[in-house]
């Protein structure tokens, strides 16, 4: 998992408007405590957190945790797939619907085909696996664009890597979403925070 520590003024700033700097860092740790839940409960060898940030108590047992390592997102997946060194399926913090079947699905097809994505309505991806650490696969892919998921498919297919396409879900990007994500999965802590600013007043459903 790589994921940002959840700091006022630095996570998820893209919910201000209509949400505070502290309310979206109280969405972005909800969304980051149920993302690790569910890694907790999927069976693996390893579990780790390439964070940018310190760990705080968010974070519970059973997770490695590794510092993100480049100045672009491409350079930091890159080298969060080389720091572990192997096998590995990994996801951010923005889809707290994320399930354990959705993370055991991701890991069976990265180790059947050699890679796996898996796509967000926006243009991005929520997931990505590699059965081989490759720096070339990131390299010079845009992050945080439009196509940036048809970009990264590019990429593999350019360095003649068959992936898997798995099912799409929806990322948090701004307030909308996390109201959309939060009535799909309305028993997540994210889906709580959400509830929780909405019956406050505080935003707007």
């Amino acid at each position: 998992m790589i994921a940002k520590a959840p700091r006022a003024g630095v996570s998820k700033t893209r919910l201000c408007p209509p949400c505070t700097p502290a309310q979206a860092a109280a969405l972005a740790e909800a969304a980051l405590r149920d993302t690790l839940h569910a890694v907790l409960a999927t069976p693996a060898d390893r579990r780790v957190v390439v964070l940018d940030g310190t760990p705080g108590p968010w974070l519970p047992d059973g997770f490695e945790v590794l510092p993100q390592r480049g100045d672009g997102l491409d350079e930091r997946l890159a080298a969060a797939f080389a720091d572990v060194g192997g096998p590995a399926f990994l996801v951010g913090m923005d889809t707290p619907q994320l399930t354990p079947p959705d993370l055991e699905h991701g890991m069976d097809a990265t180790a059947r085909h050699g890679a796996a994505i898996g796509g967000a309505p926006d243009g991005g991806y929520w997931a990505i696996g590699l059965r081989d650490p490759d720096p070339r696969v990131f390299a010079g892919v845009p992050m945080s664009a439009a196509d940036t998921g048809a970009r990264q498919r590019a990429q593999l297919s350019a360095l003649g890597l068959p992936y898997a396409e798995l099912p799409a879900l929806r990322d948090v990007d701004h307030f909308d979403d996390a109201v959309a994500v939060a009535h799909e999965a309305p028993d997540t802590r994210f889906a709580a925070a959400v509830r929780s600013l909405v019956a406050a007043g505080a935003v707007a459903s």
